[in-house]
């Protein structure tokens, strides 16, 4: 589940009452970015798993500032929360950001998007290959689907992926909504939803996503399984 800075304290009460797993703070979409204010938003959240996301405008994110103030919004956040998310494609930043996160056990999860496409298979493997390299604990892959051979490319690379290499992969667009429910059991360890406004297409809100995933994998467990976000 993913939130910006608006009213943290309601939005944190409503995502412990529901059941949310892992609450990923949009840190790009917060209305201030000055250190006090966002320390608080992310105290807000305590109790919860929490994944802090400085998603950068190259990649569809609202982070318009420079990579120096970026970097120390991440160094600030780290020992706060449990994981953090960084662009492959930030390279000035990406080994700083991960070494970050690594210095107080918070995952890295090091992630790709294209909303334009879905790239071929061995292009998705070479990224996933280079995410790892550069130290992610998790690897995030996230593309466009615009027919259903996308969908069999992106499943193709997560049942590759095998059982020693963490990963979440996202088929974004209308046509990938059924990756948000069925990748989780293919071993995507995110899928991601919303409460009150869809933040992008494909997605379904958390309680029609809880649903069906519990639908289609009576032997979910959260602990083990794929998490809300």
């Amino acid at each position: 589940m993913s939130f910006s800075d608006e009213d943290s304290e309601r939005a944190a009460a409503e995502a412990r009452s529901l059941g949310v797993d892992v609450a990923e703070l949009r840190i790009d979409r917060f209305s201030l970015t000055g250190s006090g204010h966002v320390l608080d938003q992310v105290r807000a959240f305590d109790g919860l798993p929490v994944l802090a996301t400085v998603r950068s405008a190259a990649e569809g994110g609202g982070w318009r500032s420079g990579e120096a103030a970026r970097l120390e919004l991440f160094r600030e956040v780290a020992p706060l929360v449990d994981a953090v998310d960084v662009e492959l494609s930030s390279r000035e930043i990406l080994a700083d950001v991960i070494a970050a996160a690594h210095a107080h056990d918070a995952l890295a999860i090091v992630s790709h998007h294209n909303f334009d496409r879905t790239p071929g298979i061995d292009d998705l493997r070479a990224i996933a290959r280079d995410a790892r390299e550069a130290g992610a604990d998790i690897v995030k892959i996230s593309t466009m689907a615009t027919d259903s051979a996308d969908l069999k490319v992106l499943a193709s690379l997560l049942v590759d992926s095998g059982d020693d290499s963490e990963m979440i992969v996202i088929a974004m667009g209308e046509i990938g909504t059924a990756s948000r429910i069925f990748f989780p059991a293919l071993g995507s360890r995110l899928t991601y939803t919303f409460i009150g406004h869809q933040p992008t297409s494909g997605q379904l809100d958390f309680a029609e996503t809880s649903r069906l995933v519990r639908k289609f994998h009576p032997g979910y467990d959260r602990h083990k399984g794929a998490d809300h976000v």
